[in-house]
């Protein structure tokens, strides 16, 4: 278990919150997070649709080389007018470039941003070339300068989450985080910063798909905590964000996709599609094990990628789509 389960939402904030008006002030403020990745998608690109990979890393202090601890695919689709954001196990077994076969997180470990992308695009046949990673900081900073947010908390979830709260608390170095706080009660509650970080990083009470939707349970959180957010506020929100926040987006492009997702989430009251990849019905197209000397991966069905494509491209819900009604064609990775 790494120390920071890195929840990656800073992208995804700066899409929602970027207000025309202080176009010049947000432009200088992300030119100061944009880094430079040498790739070049080699999958066709879709035009209208813009796949972004938010990752989090497991780095520790000091380290030079680390593991995509958590990794989400941000879609913002003007052709069916939707945006997604679709979660990729970190367990997934794939085959590595140049490499053996191992789990999808250790791709970065091998090549950083590059060797990520073309994982991704070999294995799934997603295209990719754009990139944001934050440190955990982003996420409880960005919770507590919107005042919290509102999140279920299952009974089950309180032990672990409280577990995860106190190094969550430590880690977080902001002068403003008060009194730690434990969780008391299960329900709808409003949870701080190092809250929403435990919340999300919970998983031996469940799966590791199960921990997946709990991150995109807190993004989506974070999105409606936004529409109430008035534009005074919204360089407040910058400035605790980015210091934490690296991409290869450059100031225009974030703007321009912070317009057009910021139309597209008007016209669908708010509503952001989620998805998990791979998919687990009752080890049918997934399952889960011990796997030579790989460790706990997920094996998968190398036909099941349709479906993920199909979401990203075609806007077709997992659930909705015809390849799920039919497994005479299923092909497990082993």
């Amino acid at each position: 278990m790494s120390k920071t389960k890195k929840i990656l939402i800073a992208f995804l904030c700066l899409l929602i919150i970027i207000p025309l008006g202080v176009f010049g002030y947000v432009k200088f403020k992300l030119n100061s997070v944009h880094e430079e990745t040498d790739y070049m998608s080699k999958i066709k690109k879709v035009d209208g649709i813009t796949n972004v990979l938010l990752t989090g890393t497991d780095a520790r202090p000091g380290e030079t080389a680390s593991r995509t601890d958590s990794m989400m695919i941000l879609t913002i689709d003007n052709v069916n007018k939707s945006i997604k954001l679709t979660s990729l196990a970190r367990d997934t077994y794939v085959q590595l470039p140049g490499r053996p076969a191992g789990k999808l997180n250790a791709a970065y470990f091998w090549g950083q941003e590059p060797m990520l992308f073309q994982t991704i695009e070999d294995n799934f046949g997603v295209g990719l070339d754009k990139i944001v990673q934050v440190d955990f900081n982003a996420l409880m900073s960005i919770v507590d300068s919107l005042g919290g947010v509102e999140v279920d908390i299952p009974e089950n979830n309180i032990a672990e989450i409280n577990k995860y709260a106190k190094e969550s608390y430590k880690m977080y170095n902001s002068s403003d985080k008060s009194k730690f706080k434990k969780i008391t009660s299960p329900g709808k509650q409003i949870l701080n910063g190092y809250q929403a970080l435990s919340f999300a990083r919970v998983r031996k009470v469940d799966s590791a798909i199960s921990r997946d939707k709990r991150q995109q349970e807190v993004l989506k959180a974070i999105a409606k905590k936004m529409e109430t957010i008035p534009a005074t506020k919204y360089p407040t929100l910058l400035n605790s964000l980015l210091p934490y926040v690296k991409t290869n987006l450059s100031s225009n492009e974030i703007l321009s996709l912070g317009v057009t997702a910021l139309g597209i989430l008007k016209d669908n009251d708010n509503k952001i599609k989620t998805a998990n990849f791979p998919i687990t019905d009752d080890e049918i197209h997934s399952k889960g094990g011990i796997y030579k000397n790989a460790g706990w991966v997920w094996l998968y069905d190398l036909n099941s990628t349709v479906v993920l494509r199909d979401f990203i491209y075609k806007d077709i819900d997992f659930k909705d789509n015809d390849y799920l009604k039919d497994n005479s064609n299923v092909q497990l990775n082993y």
